[in-house]
């Protein structure tokens, strides 16, 4: 392990990567551990939490629409029933899931460090440098969407769909796999989505997209945007237009970081 990495050979670049990924899927793991052994608090507090009409999602909806002297049915929200399970090993294999998804959520600063540590030694000393803060940049978007997906979203997806009904002859009963599902599906989807103007900065750098493009097909962006946000979020306008907002400002935002990609790129040819 004491060579350059300029030096390796394919096969040692293959053990270098085997043991980024071995210490990746360890903390994982760990981390999941972890969140076995506490996972009935875990439960309580945190994943079912969108089910109690006390969440602090709808006191504030609900004062915010007092606010404006609005009727509102945060104010006295309610959920029928408690989650039920249909299978015998439904609970223990639902709580092992739970912990190795919230294992790889929780890991992912640490997966996104392993791979700085793989790639940063064919940069030059000035690559490196910035790579650093990729590291840092996407961890907070991704913890800026887990929070926005938890805080705003599931709340919100909870409200619509445990209050929803096509008539009053058909009862609903919820599963707890059904919640979970829900529940990581839109954090590990949302807090992807957050991290648009990283995936714009190195389609920039990688020639594949330009500013131009990305103001010239902006309308089409939207589009897809109103899209995905009706994907993820209750089929009514106000869910859509919330989700739709910071996924446009993130699109702006890629777009700011694509003209500098591209001005940086003009001028380091135009010194070459």
């Amino acid at each position: 392990m004491g060579k350059n990495k300029n030096e390796m050979s394919f096969l040692d670049h293959l053990e270098e990567l085997r043991w980024h990924l071995i210490r990746s899927f360890a903390a994982i793991f760990i981390i999941a551990t972890v969140i076995f052994i506490f996972i009935t608090p875990i439960y309580n507090h945190f994943l079912i939490v969108h089910l109690d009409g006390e969440f602090v999602t709808y006191k504030f909806f609900c004062n915010a629409f007092q606010l404006f002297g609005i009727d509102s049915d945060f104010c006295s929200l309610t959920f029928d029933d408690k989650l039920v399970n249909l299978k015998v090993t439904g609970q223990f294999t639902m709580a092992i899931w739970t912990s190795l998804i919230l294992g790889l959520i929780l890991a992912f600063p640490y997966v996104l460090y392993e791979a700085w540590k793989f790639i940063a030694p064919g940069l030059n000393p000035k690559e490196r440098g910035k790579s650093r803060w990729f590291i840092f940049l996407a961890s907070l978007l991704f913890l800026v969407g887990l929070a926005f997906s938890y805080y705003v979203i599931m709340p919100m997806s909870s409200y619509f769909f445990y209050n929803f009904s096509v008539t009053d002859s058909i009862k609903n009963t919820i599963t707890v796999q059904s919640h979970i599902s829900l529940l990581t599906n839109t954090l590990l989807g949302v807090s992807l989505v957050f991290e648009l103007p990283l995936i714009i900065y190195f389609l920039s750098k990688l020639g594949l997209i330009t500013p131009a493009f990305l103001r010239k097909y902006r309308k089409h962006a939207l589009v897809v945007v109103l899209i995905l946000a009706a994907i993820i979020t209750p089929p009514d306008v106000a869910s859509q237009i919330v989700v739709a907002i910071p996924i446009l400002i993130l699109y702006e935002i890629g777009i700011v970081i694509s003209k500098r990609v591209e001005k940086n790129y003009k001028k380091k040819f135009k010194h070459g």
